[in-house]
């Protein structure tokens, strides 16, 4: 029988369990398919954790790859044999076999290896709705961006500077920020040594960002305002060091009129042209070499749990992805 990772209560990561699942043959307008790979996201222990709500028992992960082995009535578009990819709202992902709505999921061009499709369908496709959709980022637009050297963060700041943005990252330390500086950060602050606010004023010559990309949330919601120029953007778009703060809207107002969006992902490709045209347009970018997708961590199925301890501890960088034992 197919094993996948499931828990049966929320808490640290020792509630994750790996046990035999049947997912049974695909409904009406689903697809089966066998995973050869699974993308590992800061969300999986929003989930695991309670943060997110979620029916129990369930199993956890946003995101994979793998091949088509079975197809449901009033499928089309779609055939066994297909090599796809996905990135679903409901989490589920940490499994040998899953059963998905065929609306979700995407072909795979030869150009991207099912390793690179499972860490681009959240955290890819989370980088190109940040900087063409929430902001669209404009060449010499100073921008700021948190977790530099996660698995967004790579991403996102390759992408920006091919854009042509000028990306001032930050790290959680002297040996990251080496790789940011490697990955399209013009400038690295390291939180904690660098007082952030005042370094980004100096770089911009008092002007401050048109745009900052805080993953973390309730440590540096305040900072990442304060480091915005007037008119500014404020993309909150995770919660890595808890949720953030409740403010008042004068806080905008009094720092120069500025904006604030806390965007989701399946919002913006809730259409079945969306998500096309996001998986393409990332999918394109990858393929071309300009933007470096940063697969360092692999970790079998088996061994999710300490795959969720190292990143709550803050010691992968890039992307992490999830073998399971039939691929």
């Amino acid at each position: 029988m197919p094993k996948a990772i499931r828990i049966h209560q929320t808490g640290g990561a020792e509630v994750m369990r790996y046990e035999d699942f049947d997912p049974g043959a695909p409904g009406e307008g689903e697809v089966q398919v066998r995973h050869t790979a699974i993308g590992l996201n800061y969300i999986d222990v929003y989930d695991r954790s309670g943060l997110y709500a979620m029916p129990l028992p369930g199993g956890l992960g946003r995101e994979a790859a793998g091949v088509v082995v079975a197809l449901g009535r009033k499928v089309k578009g779609f055939r066994k044999g297909d090599r796809v990819a996905y990135v679903h709202t409901q989490p589920g992902s940490y499994c040998e076999v899953r059963n998905l709505p065929a609306s979700r999921l995407v072909k795979l061009p030869k150009s991207i290896s099912d390793e690179q499709a499972a860490a681009l369908m959240l955290k890819g496709l989370t980088a190109q709705y940040l900087l063409r959709r929430t902001y669209r980022v404009k060449r010499g637009d100073f921008i700021l961006v948190h977790a530099a050297v996660g698995g967004v963060g790579l991403i996102l700041c390759q992408w920006a500077k091919v854009l042509g943005a000028k990306v001032i990252g930050v790290v959680g330390s002297a040996a990251k920020a080496a790789i940011a500086r490697k990955n399209g950060c013009a400038h690295v602050l390291v939180q904690g040594r660098d007082p952030i606010v005042d370094a980004v004023k100096k770089i911009t010559k008092g002007k401050g960002v048109a745009v900052v990309y805080d993953s973390l949330g309730k440590d540096t919601f305040f900072e990442s305002l304060d480091c915005l120029a007037p008119l500014g953007m404020m993309v909150s778009y995770g919660n890595a060091t808890g949720p953030a703060p409740s403010f008042s809207p004068l806080e905008l107002s009094k720092r120069g009129s500025l904006f604030i969006t806390r965007p989701s992902l399946f919002a913006y490709i809730a259409t079945r042209s969306d998500l096309d045209a996001a998986a393409r347009e990332t999918f394109r970018v990858i393929a071309s070499g300009k933007v470096k997708l940063r697969i360092n961590q692999k970790y079998a199925l088996k061994d999710a749990a300490q795959a969720h301890r190292d990143l709550e501890a803050r010691k992968t960088t890039g992307s992490t992805v999830l073998i399971p034992p039939s691929a």
